[in-house]
């Protein structure tokens, strides 16, 4: 098999750097949405909103730039997912822009009903989100069936198979765990309290549903683990992860959320990154035939396309991080509502 260059190599670890982030920083805002569902006490809901409206729009911009890298590094991956799941991803944006929507209009007019309609979309569009994510990135993990252009050669219901639906669910209470102990960290005592037990539940979901995904895995995507005992890289990943989610409890009952949310980061990204390794260097993987897949070699850019992406990169991504840094700093420390919040 020809192997990657470092330009192609460097731009998948890239790639996956901006959705690990994207993950960890929205990841939450999704979590948020989701567990604002379950509470019908209204004050608190418009607490929920207020904790992720200065944020959101800023964590979002680490999805638009993982799409542009993407579409310039892997444009023929690019057009193979965008199609294939063009159903699903239109469902993605509206719950995003559902989200966004609800969070602008839920304080234009003083109705419960009025208030209340907003409240219930801005969770919906949490949850699809959080949802959809998951089983789009089942399905690629599984691998989807492509003809011998590279392109999507299956259905949308195809796509909602029952290990696709595990890593949708996976998804959603990783989500779910991560936005529990933001709020803990954003709230006033007793909901505090009430965000830790939240975020405890959860996490107690998230270990047995990743157990099952990994269990059911072995026989539905086997060749995830076909390299695992040659790939040092994979077991690093692996520990990683697994002393993360052990420690994310002990983190939690100490009742300190800033530190319980960096271990929750830890493991969101370790989650991914073991997902990245076993796939590599595959980004589509042929169910129907391996021979078929998409990888980093067959479905790159020219070089000079990706040294020319890799200079804008070195240039853009500290200013990401930079306006990241400097936005949390700026609204650090519990909500405080008033008359200009939502």
């Amino acid at each position: 098999m020809m192997e990657p260059t470092w330009l192609q190599f460097i731009w998948y670890l890239l790639f996956m750097v901006l959705l690990i982030g994207y993950s960890i920083l929205d990841g939450f805002d999704l979590g948020v949405g989701v567990l604002s569902l379950f509470n019908r006490n209204r004050h608190e809901r418009r607490l929920y909103m207020n904790a992720v409206a200065p944020v959101w729009d800023g964590n979002e911009v680490w999805l638009l730039t993982a799409g542009g890298a993407l579409f310039a590094a892997f444009p023929a991956v690019y057009a193979t997912v965008f199609s294939g799941f063009y159903l699903a991803l239109m469902l993605v944006l509206v719950g995003l822009i559902a989200r966004a929507v609800s969070l602008e209009f839920r304080g234009k007019i003083n109705s419960t009903t009025w208030q209340t309609v907003w409240d219930r979309l801005f969770g919906i569009g949490s949850l699809l989100p959080a949802f959809l994510f998951g089983v789009a990135v089942g399905n690629l993990l599984r691998g989807i069936p492509l003809d011998e252009a590279g392109e999507f050669a299956g259905s949308f219901f195809g796509l909602l198979n029952p290990f696709s639906l595990l890593v949708g669910l996976l998804s959603v209470v990783m989500f779910v765990t991560h936005g529990a102990l933001y709020l803990a960290g954003k709230s006033p005592d007793k909901l505090r309290l009430r965000m830790l037990e939240n975020a405890t539940k959860a996490w107690a979901l998230w270990v047995l549903i990743w157990l099952a995904a990994n269990l059911y895995g072995l026989f539905e995507a086997p060749h995830l683990f076909a390299n695992a005992m040659s790939s040092p890289w994979l077991w690093m990943i692996f520990l990683v992860m697994m002393g993360s989610l052990l420690f994310l409890p002990i983190a939690i009952r100490s009742q300190k959320p800033v530190q319980a949310l960096i271990v929750s980061s830890i493991a969101i990204g370790a989650t991914i990154a073991q997902a990245a390794t076993a796939l590599y260097p595959r980004l589509v993987f042929a169910r129907n035939a391996p021979e078929l897949s998409l990888t980093v070699m067959n479905a790159s850019s020219s070089e000079r396309t990706l040294m020319t992406m890799l200079m804008i990169a070195l240039i853009g991504m500290p200013l990401v991080i930079g306006y990241t840094i400097f936005i949390y700093r700026v609204f650090k420390g519990p909500v405080v509502l008033d008359e200009h919040s939502y």
